[in-house]
């Protein structure tokens, strides 16, 4: 298939440090190319990709401070891609709800994977008014939009080789990730203090959180029972997650998915995750990790490490979340969409009619 894949000109693909959704479409972007088909990567120029890269703007957004007006760099990209569109057998965008109106109006197939959190109320009015194909990341990311038009739930997946198991002897819990209220981390350095395990933090403070961090988490770190060690890459990930008991997801917010989960399911390392949004889809309790409710539950999940194979951990890793099974998904889900409907359209519409809007394939022609 002729496929395009349109990300965010916010960071590279795959970023240079940390960047979720970024990193998840170089992951497939590589796949699909290692699948044998003909890709193309909408992104910016610092991409790196063995698919052809159309750049939208010469580097990232987030490096790039002369940038005062992203949503017009990006409205660009998306006129660029609907010239184009012909030329591809399939549009798969990463753009939330910016492609919903102006690819209504042709007739090559598309989606949109929505990576981000659904449950802003000023979402629903888009909702409510468009339809157009979308995909999840977890089932409950869906929740506070059951009004959309939801086409399958795929889970993120990495590279088989990218994270592996190393060979050292667990020697401290592990919080990965990124250091926000929302993340929790001050919960995780509370267990690990009460487990009497030292607590390593691999994480990035956006500028956003640089107050949060200041006021309520860097008064906590005392070293060498709490450690910040600061953002790793991935190259440092195996060795930072094999030498960790378990990871510390304690989120207190709906995470549609949470990749470092998964990186710590890649190593073997067990995850011990606040039940919160996507978490029971991902962890397998008892298998990959525990499902804790609270930081005592947490704290009971650590004394019973002993009872999880990492081995196993790894296992289902293998069976759910490789890049290449994520691949295979997409590819059914384009054929799909491509072979049951010419052109998903969307419908704009307004007041009552909007509760009535669906697009199934049984309404194409």
């Amino acid at each position: 298939m002729r496929i395009a894949q349109i990300a965010p000109l916010t960071e590279a693909v795959p970023p240079r440090l940390y960047g979720g959704t970024e990193r998840v479409i170089h992951w497939l972007t590589e796949e699909l190319v290692a699948l044998g088909h003909d890709v193309t990567l909408f992104a910016s120029g610092d991409s790196h990709t063995s698919a052809k890269l159309e750049a939208g703007w010469p580097r990232a957004l987030r490096l790039d401070g002369a940038v005062r007006d992203a949503n017009a760099l990006h409205l660009a990209m998306l006129e660029n891609v609907r010239r184009r569109a012909s030329e591809f057998d399939f549009l798969h965008f990463h753009l939330d709800y910016y492609p919903f109106s102006l690819f209504s109006r042709q007739s090559t197939p598309f989606l949109t994977t929505l990576h981000g959190r659904l449950d802003l109320p000023e979402l629903q009015p888009i909702f409510h008014a468009c339809t157009a194909p979308v995909v999840s990341i977890s089932n409950s990311q869906r929740r506070p939009l059951l009004q959309a038009r939801w086409v399958r739930t795929i889970y993120h997946g990495l590279p088989a080789e990218l994270i592996t198991p190393k060979p050292v002897r667990p020697s401290y819990l592990a919080f990965l990730g990124r250091i926000a209220p929302e993340k929790a981390v001050d919960r995780a350095i509370h267990i690990a203090r009460k487990c009497g395990i030292p607590l390593k933090i691999a994480a990035k403070v956006d500028r956003v959180d640089a107050e949060y961090y200041e006021q309520r988490i860097r008064p906590l770190i005392e070293p060498p029972h709490v450690e910040y060690i600061g953002e790793i890459s991935d190259n440092e990930k195996s060795d930072f997650l094999s030498g960790a008991h378990a990871l510390l997801a304690t989120i207190d917010w709906p995470e549609p998915f949470g990749l470092v989960m998964i990186e710590a399911m890649a190593c073997g390392t067990p995850v011990i995750a606040f039940n919160r949004g996507s978490v029971p889809e991902v962890v397998d309790d008892g298998i990959s990790g525990f499902i804790v409710e609270d930081e005592l539950g947490a704290i009971g999940a650590v004394q019973r490490l002993a009872e999880i194979e990492r081995t196993g951990v790894r296992r289902r890793f293998d069976e759910r979340f490789t890049a290449r099974r994520m691949a295979q998904d997409y590819l059914a889900l384009y054929r799909s969409l491509h072979d049951t409907s010419a052109a998903p359209r969307l419908r704009v519409v307004s007041g009552d009619e909007a509760a009535h809007v669906r697009l199934a394939a049984s309404e194409a022609p």
